[in-house]
C-alpha cells in the first residue's frame, strides 16, 4: 500500500506520473486558505477607501482655523444662519479625535494586510520549493518518502 509521500504505483508496480499526496494536501491547503485570504483583503481594502473618504470628510469640516478653535468657514456660516450660539469647540474635538482613530485603525489594517501578503507569499514559496523537491526525487531526512 503506497504511504501519503511516496508515488503511486501502478497495478505492474512501476510509478506512475501524478500528484503524491503531499502535493495534494499542500495544494488543498493552499486552495483552501486562498479564499479566505482573498476576502480580508477585499474588505481592509474597502475599509481602507471608506477611511479615506472619511477622512477628507473630516478634513472639509476642520481646515479652517478662522473660527474659535478649529471650525470650517462651512460650520462659521451654519453657526451664523442658525442665529444660535451653538459652542462647535467639542464637535470639532470629537471629529478631530475621530480622524486620529480612524487614522490608527488605517495603521492596524495596513500592518494586518502586510502580514497577510507575507504570510500568502511564504506559504506559496513552501509550497513550490517541495513540489519543487518531490518532482526531482529529493526527500528531506525524516519525510515518509523513499
Amino acid at each position: 500500500m503506497a504511504g501519503a509521500g511516496s508515488a503511486a504505483v501502478s497495478g505492474a508496480g512501476t510509478p506512475v506520473a501524478g500528484p503524491t499526496g503531499r502535493d495534494l494536501f499542500a495544494e488543498g491547503l493552499l486552495e483552501f486558505l486562498r479564499p479566505a485570504v482573498q476576502q480580508l483583503d477585499s474588505h481592509v481594502h474597502a475599509v481602507r477607501e471608506s477611511q479615506v473618504e472619511l477622512r477628507e470628510q473630516i478634513d472639509n469640516l476642520a481646515t479652517d482655523l478662522s473660527c474659535t478653535l478649529l471650525p470650517s468657514p462651512e460650520l462659521c456660516r451654519i453657526n451664523e444662519d442658525q442665529k444660535v450660539a451653538l459652542d462647535l469647540d467639542p464637535y470639532v474635538k470629537k471629529l478631530l479625535n475621530a480622524r486620529r482613530r480612524v487614522v490608527l485603525v488605517n495603521n492596524i489594517l495596513q500592518n494586518a494586510q502586510e502580514r497577510l501578503r507575507r504570510l500568502n507569499h511564504s506559504v506559496a514559496k513552501e509550497t513550490a520549493r517541495r513540489r519543487a523537491m518531490l518532482d526531482s526525487g529529493i526527500y528531506p531526512p525524516g519525510s515518509p518518502g523513499k
